[in-house]
This record gives structure tokens, sequence and C-alpha cells, in this order.
């Protein structure tokens, strides 16, 4: 039994030295035949990759932009339209919030001196919305608590309002109208703006005043959206049921009054858009794997023809068809399995400048490279299978004859 064994292996060794050693015999057409192979798990390895990273950097910049907060947006019923302030200090006031931030949105007349422009966009925000973005000032004071109390009329401008509306003079202090109101400027946004989701989503605004003021300057009283900032440690689909309770008990358990989003959700939905992409990527660079299998088995109907002298002189020396028909197929295996080594380098270099290029993050994916390695293995299997089995069923009279 061990000498049957030991004998297997060192034939197996030597259908591995005879393969590698015609595959160098040939470089260039082994070159050629691999080519398909290398490219197409290069294209596998760097689109998946490089999807990954982008995937990574992308929920990356989500969380960072809406981590622990849910942004709400109220329709409203007949009875109640949105929420008053005493309701947004109930649900300030529930031990899973840190705190809330109204957003009253408007577009407005914007003048100073004899220059004006229409269309610009005003948002309403209270303290703690600043509380929480502390770096969205570049200049001057934040609007704060006592400025909702009193319904002061200051404004923070954005740097295209400065340019706008105050070319070569310091705004700081200086008043600008708001409709036919005059707001002084307190404070000077960053040229960023604002990274909070809900802000990126409805777009940056030009000019931040009060919410109170805000809602004064709309004939309101109610808010319609606002974003929820929660304490630390609160779980965001705990916080969701929460929220709906006491939304639902405010709305007198209408329906439709009130959606919640939260990054969560947005996250999970970006996730399985990548993920399909990803897949259809990886479908499409596929197809260079099967013309690359297609290459192999050419080339090893090719080679069974070239060396049919050589099968019928190990046939009559006593081998058997197993014995032919490893030799050609681990010949095959070893041309695919070269494609796949040189591939899975050669999409790591791609996937890594992409990543560069990009400005995303370089993470090396098991997966792909399983799957490249894994595929391009099958693919010198299955491709091989059919030459392989052709040299193993040649007669060694009519393979010697044609010598």
């Amino acid at each position: 039994m061990l000498d049957s064994l030991r004998s297997t292996f060192i034939m197996l060794g030597e259908c591995v030295k005879m393969s590698l050693s015609n595959i160098l015999g040939n470089r260039v057409r082994s070159f050629l035949t691999v080519l398909g192979i290398l490219i197409g798990v290069a294209a596998v390895i760097a689109l998946i990759t490089t999807v990954n990273g982008f995937s990574g950097s992308l929920s990356s910049s989500f969380s960072a932009m809406g981590a622990g907060t849910l942004t709400v947006t109220v329709t409203g019923s007949d009875l109640k339209s949105g929420l008053s302030t005493d309701d947004l200090a109930t649900l300030a006031a529930m031990d899973i919030v840190d705190g809330v931030t109204p957003s009253v949105a408007m577009n407005a007349r914007v003048s100073r001196g004899g220059s004006y422009k229409t269309g610009i966009s005003v948002s309403g925000k209270n303290g703690y919305y600043f509380t929480r973005n502390a770096d969205l000032l570049s200049r001057g004071r934040a609007i704060n608590f006592t400025d909702e109390d009193n319904m002061t009329q200051v404004c923070i401008i954005s740097t295209d309002m400065v340019e706008e509306f105050f070319y070569g003079v310091d705004p700081i202090g200086e008043n600008l109208y708001i409709g036919s109101i005059p707001f002084m400027v307190v404070g000077l946004m960053t040229e960023e703006g604002s990274s909070n989701i809900s802000d990126l989503m409805s777009g940056s605004p030009d000019i931040l005043i009060p919410y109170t003021t805000a809602l004064k300057l709309n004939s309101a009283n109610v808010v319609t959206s606002f974003t929820v900032y929660l304490a630390p440690g609160i779980d965001s689909e705990t916080a969701t049921d929460q929220l709906e309770a006491e939304l639902d008990a405010m709305f007198s358990y209408e329906e439709d009054c009130f959606e919640i989003m939260n990054m969560s959700s947005i996250e999970d939905t970006m996730q399985n858009m990548l993920n399909m992409v990803s897949a259809l990527l990886a479908g499409i660079a596929s197809i260079a794997l099967i013309v690359g299998g297609i290459g192999i088995m050419n080339m090893m109907l090719t080679t069974v023809t070239e060396r049919t002298t050589e099968i019928g002189l190990k046939k009559a020396l006593g081998a058997l068809p197993w014995q032919i028909q490893a030799q050609f197929l681990i010949e095959s295996f070893l041309l695919s399995v070269i494609g796949g080594a040189l591939g899975i380098l050669l999409g790591l270099t791609l996937s890594l400048i992409l990543s560069r290029v990009m400005g995303t993050s370089f993470v090396i994916s098991t997966f792909a490279i399983v799957l490249g390695a894994g595929f391009s293995a099958a693919v010198g299997i299955i491709f091989g299978w059919a030459p392989a089995r052709k040299a193993s069923k040649l007669n060694p009279i009519d393979a010697l004859r044609s010598a």
C-alpha cells in the first residue's frame, strides 16, 4: 500500500516537471494562453477590491455625518400640522435623546445698500445645533439659546454672502436685510459649510438665523423638520421605536403623520446597491476567464495532437489511461494557476492605484482573492478535462503509426 502511494506521488511529481518543461519550452504560446485568465482574474480582483474600498470610505463618511442621529420629517394631520416648541422640548427630555435641532427653511430676498439677490436659502437653527457643529463657524459667535427665546434678528452668513454683499468689508456687526427686516451679522460659516447629513440632503443654507425668528418670518408656529441627536450608547433602531411611539401619541395615533430616517437604513440601501454593482462587474469580468479557459482548451488540444507519438510510446511502455490524463490535466491546471497568480498580483496593483487616484481606502479583499484563485483553478480543470480525456483514449498502435 505504501509502495503504491509512493509510486503515485513520484509519478505525479514527474508529471508536474514535464508540464513545467513543456510550458517553459513554449513560452510565447503559453503566455498568450494564460493572458485571458490573467486579465479575467485581474479584472475581478481590481473591481471587487476597489468597490469594497469605495464602500468602506462611503460608509465611514455617512457614519461621520450622521452617526447617532435621526432625521424626522413631519407631514402632519388635519388637527396638527407640525410640532410646537413645547413638543420639541418634550422630545429633548427623553432619556434616549441628547438634543433636538429644528430646521425651518425658507427662500428670501436679501439686500444690503443698493445690492440685492432673490432666492437666497435661509435656515432657522437653535443653539444646540451649534453645540454639535462647533466647526461650522470660521469667525464670530454662534446662535445661542437667548437668541431663540427673544427671537433676535441675528444671522450667520456663508462665504458666498460675504463675497456678494460685503466685498472688502468686515461683515461682523454689519446689517443684512432679509426681506425688509435688518439682521445683524454675528458669525461667518466655513467654506465647507455643514457636514450634517440632513443639511447635505436639503442643501447647505446661505444664511442661518434663530429658528424662532424663522418661524415668525414664515408666519408659522410649528416645526416640520428636525434632527434628533441620540444619547451616547443608544442604538438607532431602539431609539427609532421609542421616538415613533412618542410622536404617535403627539399626533393622536393618526397614520402617516411623520417619517423617521436613520443612517443605518441609508447605509443598508447604499451597501445593497454597491453589492449589486460589484456582482455585476465581477460577472462581466468573469467572461474573460471563460475566454481564457477556451484558450487553454485550444492549446491543450494542439498539444495532444503534437505529442501523439509521445503518448503512444508511453502507452506501449505500460502507462495507464488515468496517468496520461493526469499529465495533461496537470499541465492545464498549472497554466490556469500561473495566470491566476499573475492576475491576482496585477489586480491588487491596479486596485491600489485606483484607490489612490479616487482617494478611497485600499483594503485587500480575501473573498476576491479566493474567488479569483478558485475560479482560475476551476477553469483549468474544466477546460483541460476534454483534451486530457482525448489523450488518455488514444490507441497506442494508431499513435505510433502516426510517427
